[in-house]
């Protein structure tokens, strides 16, 4: 039989792990919230894409249109990272995420720059639309998704010591 010793942790180590809870209480919910609000972003941008696309005759500039179809697109790719903890979809999700952060910000400068040739499209103004939520959901989503307890769930590990410090914390964690 193995024998355990119990070592008293110092005031700095609780303190820290305490800390690393309170995240972590708040960094979970912000999973459950982007899996619900990715496919609905995804459902309202693709529908008006659509709308758009098929219904109204007097868009002469088809690029706003098909750039809320992207957007539309990768919302839901976003979604299935969210919704499904796979080693694979994480990476897909980061993938997704980092392009829709740099297509907001570019769109969003671009549309400041040249406003009749961008349109009204789901990133235009940085999603100003949407409430911001173009630009806010992909940093949430980024965060949420390289925390380490997220990191952990998922599968993803990018070497030895970080597996050995995930797991030394989800223990102290309970």
């Amino acid at each position: 039989m193995a024998h355990q010793v119990n070592v008293e942790k110092t005031p700095v180590e609780k303190e820290a792990a305490k800390r690393d809870h309170q995240w972590d209480s708040y960094l979970s919910p912000i999973g459950y919230i982007l899996a619900v609000s990715y496919p609905v972003l995804a459902l309202s941008t693709g529908v008006r894409a659509l709308y758009q696309l098929f219904e109204r005759h007097d868009i002469t500039n088809y690029l706003p249109v098909y750039l809320s179809g992207v957007a539309s697109i990768c919302y839901l790719v976003a979604a299935i990272g969210f919704a499904y903890r796979r080693r694979w979809t994480w990476w897909l999700s980061v993938v997704i995420l980092s392009i829709e952060m740099l297509l907001t910000l570019v769109i969003g400068v671009w549309s400041i720059v040249d406003p009749p040739f961008i349109g009204h499209t789901v990133w235009r103004h940085f999603g100003e639309d949407y409430g911001y939520f173009p630009l806010v959901q992909p940093l949430l989503g980024l965060v949420w998704l390289l925390w380490p307890q997220t990191l952990h769930a998922y599968g993803v590990n990018f070497g030895r010591g970080w597996q050995n410090q995930v797991v030394e914390s989800s223990t102290e964690n309970g």
